[in-house]
């Protein structure tokens, strides 16, 4: 059943006057996709003029055996290249240049590639074009954020309480290491935000109170602050212009019981925005920015007994409806918060443990991977209609769900689906929401991102 909390007059798509432009979700590794950030949706306008475009997915064998990148073909569904990676990849990364990153936890190893225009001609997509470089010993990366502009990677070292900054490239070249929080988890950024922000769960996470270091996102890396947010911070994202950034906390934070809860910064002022928290379900360990219509979409894992449930939460700057020529208020360089703003519109029940939200452009729907608890049928994808705060679907998928991207096309989109347990990617397509295609990946599923045309 749906529990709506507030419903949004009218749902109709509205972009605040202050938002400049649309995100750039950089590639995440781990992320969102920086991201791990979710990719964005992209729109082709028809099979003859439709960009180049392709699913990453990244997979182990087990065994120590080689890591396996797989480029699939979204006109068709088809491989057109693997390269292989070094044994035991623990997380895939993506900009929106196409540079493709892998982390290996294990052994600190940074590998990076180019993931666009596979043609005979120019077979970019191949193992000797891997190039690799190594964090010091004891790092353990765990997730990382790539931005093309300024040509930046920040990667996490759970090891050593440090972030690596990185310039983006093949190989990546290695800047600096700055000191952030115990336990750091997370980069949360976009190549609109000023600054990024490195998450860290503190020295007993769960407990302790979680941290975001401020990094400016420049030239100079400098750290610039030290933000106390919510209870283990997991995950965050941008809002589309980059000024507000939202962090959840699994463990909510003392305000909030049990509870998770949403941690409000305001980027420009490199600090807790006004409303500074916002509640959600128990465990979020996921989100999506819907950007044209100003809203984010929570993750709630749940207990993994029964089933999770998708926060959807109002999200606008200054006025959603009125440009700055009508509304003086409204400053489009530093924008305050709308009316409305952090307001729950619906929590919606998905599947059980889900892991992941993938919105589509367009923002019509949602699509959540839930894992299941490893009975047969609870491993889903529910689709979610955001216009009306309902879940329409549940998709069954074979295997423990572990990633999932979207991206829209014509005449139909696609949903791109990986599981740790399978060695397949699975496709769904968007106007009948029903599996289309299965693509080998040659090990089991670590994760799938979609590049830009």
């Amino acid at each position: 059943m749906q529990l709506a909390v507030k419903q949004k007059a009218g749902r109709l798509p509205v972009v605040a006057a202050c938002v400049a432009s649309t995100i750039a979700l950089g590639g995440v590794l781990g992320c969102g996709n920086s991201y791990r950030p979710v990719v964005n949706a992209i729109n082709p306008v028809g099979p003859s003029s439709q960009p180049e475009k392709y699913a990453l997915a990244l997979a182990d064998p087990g065994n120590g055996g080689l890591g396996v990148a797989t480029l699939i073909d979204f006109s068709g569904d088809t491989v057109v290249g693997t390269l292989n990676t070094a044994p035991v990849p623990s997380f895939l990364g993506l900009s929106t240049a196409n540079e493709g990153y892998v982390l290996h936890q294990n052994t600190g190893l940074v590998e990076a590639f180019t993931a666009s225009q596979i043609t005979p001609a120019n077979p970019t997509f191949i193992t000797r074009n891997v190039t690799s470089t190594t964090l010091p010993a004891g790092s353990a990366p765990l997730t990382a954020l790539a931005l093309p502009n300024p040509g930046a990677l920040y990667i996490t070292e759970t090891g050593t309480s440090r972030v690596a900054a990185f310039t983006s490239g093949a190989p990546p070249t290695i800047r600096q290491e700055l000191p952030v929080g115990q336990n750091p988890t997370y980069v949360v950024g976009s190549n609109n935000s000023q600054r990024v922000f490195v998450l860290a769960a503190g020295t007993n996470p769960g407990v302790s109170v979680g941290t975001a270091t401020g990094i400016e996102n420049n030239a100079s890396n400098a750290v610039s602050s030290t933000i106390a947010v919510g209870r283990n911070p997991v995950y965050g994202v941008v809002n589309v212009d980059g000024r507000r950034a939202f962090v959840l906390n699994k463990a909510g934070d003392a305000a909030s019981g049990t509870s998770g809860t949403v941690s409000v910064i305001n980027v420009q002022g490199n600090t807790l925005d006004t409303i500074p928290r916002i509640v959600v379900g128990p465990n979020p360990v996921w989100a999506d920015v819907a950007t044209n219509i100003n809203e984010l979409a929570v993750v709630n894992a749940g207990d993994g007994v029964s089933a999770g449930s998708l926060t959807v939460v109002n999200i606008p700057l200054c006025s959603a409806s009125t440009v700055t020529t009508t509304n003086p208020a409204c400053d489009a360089t530093n924008p305050v918060d709308a009316a409305g703003f952090g307001s729950v519109l619906a929590t919606i029940p998905v599947g059980i443990n889900p892991v992941m939200v993938a919105i589509l452009q367009d923002a019509n729907k949602a699509y959540v991977a839930n894992a299941g608890n490893g009975q047969p049928g609870t491993s889903t994808v529910s689709v979610i209609d955001l216009q009306r705060l309902v879940k329409t679907a549940d998709i069954p998928i074979g295997g423990t769900l572990n990633w999932i991207s979207a991206t829209s096309g014509s005449p139909t989109g696609k949903v791109y689906v990986t599981a740790s347990t399978t060695q397949i990617a699975t496709v769904i397509r968007t106007d009948t929401d029903e599996v289309s295609a299965t693509v080998p990946l040659q090990g089991y599923g670590v994760a799938i991102k979609v590049t830009a045309p």
